[in-house]
Formats: structure tokens, sequence, C-alpha cells
């Protein structure tokens, strides 16, 4: 039925039709509020969750509008389950709130429901008394009391306000003919706009952007707008170094107030970067390096590549409920499922904007997808076969096929900057050494990764193979070729990644491409459909290639 090729499901599954005229109009209305989960040729499935609705509710879409568009476009009835499920969850945000009161945190909703929590054993140990305005909380019991009760799916509005932190004087520079200054683009004015609005509910939560479009200009102007003290939290040691590049080149703050804080150098400065894995060392039981960061006088702290976050931090962040806090991220999507945690510890989705709508306007680079289907050769589909399960998978992503493909692809891209990205370690060892191009991996000294990302972007090299070191944090803007021989196992958020090394627009205004080599009718295959399913829901189509008609 044209117009109608929506069809919800009583187990909050919606199957969507593809060769439906009204296809991408009824994918970008539900994308808000749910979650593509698997996309074969003619159906897609998208799934509704607590967590998709109780980011909606947050964004101001409301139940009605979210059932509206259900009606308007579903072929058949929606289930009363499925209304009801939405009705109830949208309306969860904003029914315990969190502020302060003569001075004390407490924790306020309706009787019956305070009453129904207060049952909770947890609740119970960390909340012995009430009182006639809710529970009253110590401070420091802010974060615990919003992690337990997500958990029991109650999620908190916290409007308990912040700390302001130490006073920092830091201005965006601006741009001109002669000086590297920032420009802010419409929609990162938006963003910022978005994370600071709503007064004491405003400042804490997560940015998504896509790789390439400026999440770290959002977070610089974020900066600038609050004038704190500033804490931020990056993946790896050359995110840290990128931070201090770009705060020198973008921003104007007072000398001496940058400080990095890694296993190289420990200064604790105005404005300080560390490392996740910094935060979480730990020794005799403790977490040494968070407790010397806790002591910064922080207005604001930014976590880089949120949907990184290890388990540790969010437990640490817990601790640091009075400080805003901003997530960056290209994509919310955790394989773990912590989004919860995200949504608590961090604070809900501020902003969000679709990747095809940033590269029709020419902010992000115009990008191909292409899976080639690899075949075996005959005595690696006997090893194959005769593995067992758990090891089939490795066994089909180092496909010694695969380095024939590669060959074809560099003859086709001899003019372009390509890079050959992959999981195994020996697997990009043997590729390297084959194409006599150098390789950047884990065991390479951060001197010569940086050497090596320079001579890539001044065109000394055109090939650079890298391991899944290069999935986040660096900035490469002349790659237009991404070559993926593996990955792992089915991360829609490395897929995401990976991609995102080529967003940056190219200096031509040229095409990017973005090559995934699959190898035919193995494990690897099923699992890259799951990979492909944020970028599919981005609108990327991946076109179909196969590996014989190249090698002809």
């Amino acid at each position: 039925m044209a117009g109608k090729p929506l069809i919800v499901q009583s187990d909050l599954t919606l199957l969507l039709e593809v060769n439906d005229p009204a296809f991408e109009t009824v994918r970008d209305s539900i994308l808000p509020f749910a979650e593509l989960v698997k996309s074969p040729e003619h159906v897609h499935t998208y799934r509704i969750s607590r967590v998709s609705l109780w980011n909606a509710s947050t964004s101001g879409i409301t139940a009605e509008r979210i059932l509206t568009t259900l009606r308007t476009y579903s072929r058949y009835p929606i289930p009363m389950h499925v209304q009801t499920f939405i009705v109830e969850e949208t309306g969860k945000y904003g029914r315990l709130i969190l502020e302060k009161r003569r001075g004390k945190v407490v924790l306020r909703g309706d009787k019956d429901l305070l009453h129904e929590i207060g049952q909770l054993p947890e609740i119970k140990r960390l909340v012995p008394k009430t009182t006639s305005d809710g529970f009253a909380l110590k401070e420091s019991l802010r974060g615990e009391i919003k992690r337990i009760l997500i958990k029991f799916g109650y999620p908190v509005k916290d409007l308990a306000g912040y700390v302001g932190g130490g006073s920092l004087p830091v201005k965006l520079r601006q741009a001109n003919h002669d000086s590297q200054g920032i420009l802010l683009r419409s929609y990162q004015e938006e963003a910022v706009r978005s994370f600071l609005a709503g007064g004491d509910e405003g400042g804490s939560g997560v940015i998504v952007l896509p790789c390439g479009s400026g999440k770290t200009v959002v977070g610089l102007a974020v900066m600038a707008a609050l004038q704190r003290n500033t804490l931020i939290l990056a993946p790896n040691v050359a995110a840290v170094h990128q931070w201090k590049r770009e705060i020198a080149e973008k921003c104007e703050v007072p000398p001496d107030s940058v400080g990095e804080y890694t296993s190289d150098c420990k200064e604790i400065k105005p404005i300080t970067i560390t490392t996740y894995q910094m935060l979480t060392y730990t020794k005799n039981g403790s977490f040494p390096h968070f407790k010397i960061l806790n002591k910064g006088k922080w207005g604001l702290i930014i976590y880089d590549e949120v949907h990184l976050l290890p388990a540790p931090v969010f437990r640490l962040t817990a601790d640091l409920q009075s400080t805003r806090r901003l997530g960056l991220t290209a994509t919310l999507v955790r394989e773990d499922g912590a989004e919860t945690e995200v949504f608590s510890m961090i604070g809900p989705k501020k902003y969000d904007v679709p990747w095809k709508q940033l590269e029709r306007q020419g902010w992000i680079a115009e990008t191909a997808c292409y899976e080639i289907g690899v075949p075996f050769d005959g005595p690696t589909r006997v090893r194959y076969l005769s593995s067992p399960d758990r090891q089939k998978y490795r066994v089909a992503a180092e496909n010694p096929m695969k380095l024939h493909v590669i060959r074809s692809l560099l003859r086709l891209h001899e003019k372009d900057r390509v890079l050959i990205i992959g999981q195994y370690v020996e697997q990009l060892k043997q590729t390297a050494k084959e194409l006599n191009a150098p390789l950047i991996t884990g065991q390479t000294s951060s001197r010569k990764r940086e050497a090596l990302y320079a001579q890539f972007r001044n065109g000394t090299l055109s090939v650079l193979v890298v391991s899944k070191v290069a999935n986040i944090a660096i900035d490469l803007p002349d790659a237009n070729v991404a070559i993926q021989i593996s990955g792992a196992f089915g991360s829609r958020q490395e897929e995401a990644q990976r991609l995102g090394r080529l967003l940056r627009p190219n200096s031509d205004g040229g095409r990017s491409k973005f090559y995934t080599l699959v190898t035919k009718e193995t494990c690897e295959q099923e699992r890259a459909l799951h990979r492909q399913l944020f970028l599919i829901e981005q609108g990327y189509e991946y076109k179909l290639m196969n590996a014989e008609e190249m090698l002809q």
C-alpha cells in the first residue's frame, strides 16, 4: 500500500518497506525514537526501546507526536500494548526530579512513585529518611541514586545545578585571512545552544555529530561560553595532542593554561587533557590519577568519543554529578548495551543531526560505500569448514585472497590517499610487507605515528596501513579512500568510526570511497550486515561488488 510502508508489531519492532516512495520520509520521521536493527534488501527492521523514548522525550518529542507519526504511516492498527509502552516511557522522564532545596539535594516526585522506589533495598540503604519534600540526599550520592533508579526504569531529571568551577577567560579566535580561527557553522551553534539550554537542566548531555563535522569545535565553543576550568577526557594520547593543537589554533587563553596529564607528562592546568586509561588506572584498589584530577576546580568535563567510555569511567563519573558534563560522539551505539549508563551519568542526547543532511549541505564529504565479496582459495576454504565455530570468523577475516583485491583497488586509486584498515595485526603486517607500505599499530610509538600521519597529510605517503588505533581521533583530512579488510565482529560503532576517516571534505570536492572486503558465504558476511546498520540508518547504501570480476 503506497504511502503506508510501516508495520508496527507488538514486540516493539517496526517493519519499513524500502521500495515504497515514502521510505525516506518515514525513515527520517521514526529515527528520533527508534533504532535500526536489521536491513535486508526489501524490509528494514527498527526497534523502539526505553532509552530511545527517553531521549526523544528530553528533546521535546511527545508520545502524541510519536503515535501520530506511527498512525500516519502504519498499514495496520498499532497494537494497544505498543501505544501504552510509548505513553508510559515518554512520560517517565520528569516524574522524578533532583533539585536543591535549602542547600540540600532532594529527590522529589509524586507520592505513589516515591513510595514505590522507597521500597527498593538499594534506596533504603542510601536514603534511610524521607521528608515532606521527598528523599533528602547527600550531595555525594547524587550520581549513585541516578544509577540505581535508571536500572529499575526510572530516569531522573537532574535540576540540582552545578558548581561554578574556577573562572578562565576563553575566547574563540575569529577567522580571517591571516589566522586559523573559526567561524561556527549553523549546526555547531545550534548544538552549543542545545547543550546550554534549560537553566539548571542545561549543561549536561551528549552532542552527536558525524566524524569530520567539527565535534571538537563544539567542545571549544562550549568552553568559551562557560569560561570555566575544563577537564578533557580523550581516548588516547594522539587525541590528547590533537586537542592541544586545536586549542592553540582556535582559542585565545591565558599563557601556560593548557596542560597534558599522560604517562609522559603530568600537568594540572586550568585546561587539562588526559586519557580514559589514566583515569581508570588502579593501584591497591584505588584510582590514584582520578583522585589527583578530581582536586581540580573544574566547571566543565568533556568526554571525547563518549561511546567508548570504559565501565570504570561510569562509576567515577557518578562522583562528578555537580560538574557540567559534555559528551561528544559520532554515534551513541554501544555494543555492550550501556546506553542507559551514558544517559544517567553523562546526560541525555542534547543534539543530533543526520549524516546525510550535512553531506547534502557540503559540510562533510559525499561517500560511496561498497561491499566486495571475496572467495576463498581451496585450502583456506577447507581450513574454514574444519575450524571450530569460535575460530571461523578470524579465518574468514584473514582470507589471503583479500590481498589480490587490495592490489586491484590500489591500481584503481593510484592518485588517491588510501587507508587500509584492519583488526588483526599479523594480517596487517603481511599486507604492509606485500605492499611495501608503512604500518601503524598499538605498538607504534606516538612519535612515529604522528610522523607517519604528517607524511600522509602532506602527500609524501599515499598508502597507510593502520590497525584499530586509527578508528578514532586521528585527523587525516586528505584521506579519500578506505579499504577495510577486517573488523571487530559486528561492531556498528567501529564501522561508523572507520567511515568517519573519510568525511572531511576533499580538497578537490570529489567523492570518497569506503570499501569493505568480506569473505563470501561465511560468518564474516553475516556479521558485516550488522556492522553496516548504523550507517544504513543514516542513509548510506552499500553497493555489492564481486571480487572475481575485479581480478579478471
